[in-house]
Order: structure tokens, then C-alpha cells, then sequence
């Protein structure tokens, strides 16, 4: 026994010397290497669910009587065109059912009226297919705390060069950027529109986020290791905040990787990627706002992901219990108020 414990510290000890060999002929570069890859062994197995709620909690503003109209979040939906007129509604709403304090939809022409009769609580503006349309949305830009792009934006060639000079424009006002649907489909035929912006956070699904993988690094994606895909992705985006959606939400930023295995449905509508951007808008709004003295040090807007992750999938959870099979994600709207609480505010 004493032999066998003996062997083990020896070969420890070896380990170790190695290891220090190699660092001092390599230098730097396998230093990097070693402290990553040990940052996100970190990430992956040291996850503290508690702590990171009280994160999240950490970002939301607290209700006060001293402020005005405006300041809990001005949120800018871009996307909505003829066929498509509930996505930029649901991501607009679950905006302002989160907190925001007023929600913009920026759409067709075509897609004003339909998204204006299914709220009230919503400002519309029919300019994005317009020749002027970056225009028009750049004279809102100043007024505005963070986009929400792609829910029901459609493939149409001008919306989409339209959208293209849009985030271009928010890059030039530091804006963050939620991109998310056909808007993906924008940014992986345009990569640069967003590299190195570590302001956007991408939010694709599985296809999506193929389609991705493929127009940033090239052949499939890794299906055995979404963490190790996510991060890459990540990394060769220039560090922007991807949200790989799934059984099981992973987040990374290029240096950490985040899960979100709350618990939510067997249930599948669609929508239920609306509510995550719309949601994740508002709350990357705070997370920037409060800064990393009020994530311990994380990334803002990884917090911000997590908890819109975690939201979303609780929504879902209460709609479900509620409607079974039938749920849709107006259900789900409705237990954003509820959910948050129990989540955030508990």
C-alpha cells in the first residue's frame, strides 16, 4: 500500500516537472492554452445554478418612484415583413413583460398595421423596406438601449441589405445587438457584420447554428461536443456572446461556457425563440448597465443569456402545466410577469 502511494507521488511529482519544463521552453503560448482549457473545465463542472440566479438578480433594476419613463429599457425590434407579423410582436412584448419600459418595432410596411392591431402597447414603424431605411432607423438609434434583430424579418434581399446597414449603424453607436432568426441567416452570408462586435449576442437554434459553423470555420459542427462547438464558435466570431439553443441552452463568450438546464416542457411551439430574443434584449440592457462589478466579474452578457434562457424555459413550464398540449407561446406571454418573480424576484 505504502509502495503504491509512493509510486503515485512520484509520478506526480514527474507530472508536475514536465509540466514545467514545457511551460518554460514553450512560454506564453502553452501557458494561454493551459489557462484556458482549466477556465473552462471551471465553467463546466463548478456551474452554481443559486449563484447565478443571484447574478441575475444582481442586474435587474430595483423598482423606485424616481424614475421616468424610459430608464428600465428602450428596446428596438427590427424585423416583421408580410408573412411574418408574430415574431416581432412576441419579441416586442415579452420585451416590455420583462421590464422594459417601451418597446419599438421597426418593420414592412405591409406588417405595421397587423403588428399595431395585436397591441397597443407597441410602437410601429413602417420604414424597413423603405430606400431609406437605415436612415430612418439611425435617427432612433440615440434613443434607444439595445435591437432585438431578425424575429419575422424573412429573406427578402432589400430587408436584408436594409438590416445589414441597420447593424452596421448600431456597431457605430455601441448599441447591443440581439440577433436571432432570418437575422442569423443575414449574418452567416455577412460574418463580418458582427466579428469581433462583443456586444452582439447570437441566439441560433440547431440549424442555425450549423449554418454558422459552416460560414465561419467551415464542414460540420461537432454534435458530441456542443460545449467545445459553442466555444470555438465563439472564439472565431471574435469573442461574441453565442446562445446555442437545445435540449440543454449552452452560452459562451469564447472564454466560458454556460448551461441552462431548467426545466421547461416537452412542449415545442413556435415562438418560443421570440420571447428568449425580446427578453434577452432588455436584460442585456441592464447586464451592461450594472458592469461586471455587479456580475462578479462574469460577463455581463453572459448573465444576461442565462437569465433569459432560464426565463423562457419557466414560461414555458407554467403555460404547459396550465394547457397541456395546446400551449402556444401567447400562453407562455402570459406567465412572463409570474415566472419573472418566482425566478428574479424571490
Amino acid at each position: 500500500m505504502a509502495g503504491r502511494a509512493a509510486g503515485a507521488a512520484v509520478a506526480a511529482a514527474a507530472g508536475v516537472a514536465l509540466l514545467s519544463a514545457l511551460i518554460a521552453s514553450y512560454g506564453p503560448p502553452l501557458r494561454s492554452v493551459l489557462q484556458r482549457t482549466f477556465s473552462l473545465y471551471k465553467a463546466q463542472s463548478g456551474e452554481d445554478m443559486e449563484d447565478l440566479f443571484q447574478l441575475v438578480r444582481n442586474i435587474v433594476p430595483a423598482p423606485t418612484l424616481k424614475k421616468h419613463k424610459g430608464q428600465d429599457g428602450r428596446i428596438g425590434i427590427v424585423g416583421g415583413c408580410q408573412e411574418y407579423t408574430g415574431a416581432p410582436y412576441f419579441a416586442a412584448i415579452s420585451a416590455l413583460k420583462a421590464g422594459a419600459d417601451l418597446s419599438h418595432v421597426f418593420c414592412a410596411r405591409e406588417a405595421a398595421p397587423v403588428i399595431k392591431s395585436y397591441s397597443p402597447e407597441l410602437i410601429v414603424h413602417p420604414v424597413l423596406d423603405g430606400a431609406g431605411a437605415v436612415e430612418e432607423v439611425r435617427r432612433w438609434l440615440p434613443r434607444l438601449h439595445a435591437l432585438v434583430v431578425g424575429p419575422g424579418l424573412g429573406r427578402d434581399d432589400l430587408l436584408l441589405r436594409n438590416v445589414g446597414g441597420i447593424l452596421e449603424a448600431s456597431k457605430a453607436r455601441d448599441i447591443p445587438v440581439v440577433v436571432d432568426a432570418d437575422g442569423l441567416w443575414l449574418v452567416a452570408q455577412r460574418p463580418a457584420l458582427v466579428q469581433g462586435y462583443q456586444k452582439a449576442v447570437l441566439t441560433p437554434n440547431r440549424m442555425e447554428f450549423s449554418r454558422l459553423w459552416e460560414a465561419v470555420i467551415g464542414g460540420p459542427a461537432d454534435d458530441t461536443d456542443r460545449r467545445g462547438s459553442v466555444l470555438r464558435l465563439s472564439q472565431a466570431l471574435g469573442n461574441v456572446t453565442v446562445v446555442q439553443k437545445g435540449e440543454q441552452d449552452l452560452i459562451s463568450n469564447g472564454q466560458q461556457v454556460l448551461a441552462c438546464g431548467h426545466a421547461g416542457s416537452s412542449r415545442r411551439c413556435g415562438g418560443q425563440g421570440d420571447l428568449l430574443a425580446g427578453s434577452l434584449g432588455v436584460m442585456a440592457h441592464w447586464a451592461l448597465l450594472a458592469g461586471p462589478e455587479k456580475t462578479n466579474g462574469s460577463s455581463p452578457l453572459l448573465v444576461a443569456a442565462w437569465g433569459a434562457c432560464t426565463l423562457t424555459r419557466q414560461c414555458n413550464q407554467q403555460a404547459f402545466q396550465k394547457h397541456g398540449r395546446s400551449t402556444t407561446t401567447t400562453d407562455m406571454v402570459a406567465e412572463v410577469g409570474a415566472a419573472f418573480r418566482q425566478l428574479f424576484e424571490t
